[in-house]
């Protein structure tokens, strides 16, 4: 099964992105864009890198509320939908969040929302590490805990919903970022229809 949605994913972000914003919508009873945009009150500093951008949606309100906003996706698909879907005016560009093409201390803030398995990868941690600034923050949104039984049962079959406990995830979801020297906390937000996990991991001061 998870052999089988890693190929789901990756033909749905590739050969399939035109219709990502129809899945997400279905999977998710038409709260995917409400779930992204709970991070907006987290950012911090001006300068915000969005790792894995998507189709642009999240991007979209990042210029529109007035941060200097960058991003970064290795799909071309998701970077002509993104493209498109802020009217040309985004600042994108192609690349693994393995290999950051910014210098380092480029960022205030970097986000990710409904990354895949990258986003543990120690080097894209390391990556995201170098482009922060002393204090800045890696922002992730990994998961959404469904309330709503039918959402239970069908995250369940797909495999997308864990089934431990809450506090097993937290525990797993933070070891990554902490190996990674950042200091992680884990934010539980309650929406209309889930429990959102969002991770805040702080680079420390190096000086």
């Amino acid at each position: 099964m998870k052999a089988f949605l890693r190929l789901f994913f990756k033909l749905l972000y590739h050969q399939f992105a035109f219709t990502y914003d129809f899945v997400a919508a279905a999977v998710s009873f038409n709260r995917w864009k409400d779930w992204t945009r709970e991070i907006l009150p987290l950012i911090e500093g001006t300068r915000i890198l969005e790792l894995g951008h998507g189709p642009g949606h999240l991007h979209r309100l990042l210029r529109r509320d007035g941060w200097f906003a960058v991003g970064i996706d290795e799909s071309p698909q998701m970077s002509r939908l993104a493209r498109r879907n802020t009217n040309g005016e985004a600042n994108l560009t192609r690349g693994l969040a393995q290999r950051l093409p910014f210098a380092d201390e480029s960022f205030d803030t970097i986000v990710s929302t409904f990354p895949t398995e990258y986003i543990f990868d120690p080097r894209a941690l390391a990556e995201a590490r170098r482009c922060l600034m002393d204090r800045g923050r890696l922002i992730v949104l990994p998961v959404a805990m469904p309330k709503n039984r039918l959402l239970e049962w069908l995250y369940k079959f797909t495999g997308e919903s864990p089934s431990e406990s809450e506090e097993v995830i937290k525990k797993k979801l933070k070891e990554p970022f902490a190996r990674a020297n950042f200091e992680t906390e884990i934010m539980v937000r309650d929406v209309k229809s889930s429990r959102l996990l969002i991770i805040i991991a702080t680079k420390p001061c190096e000086g």
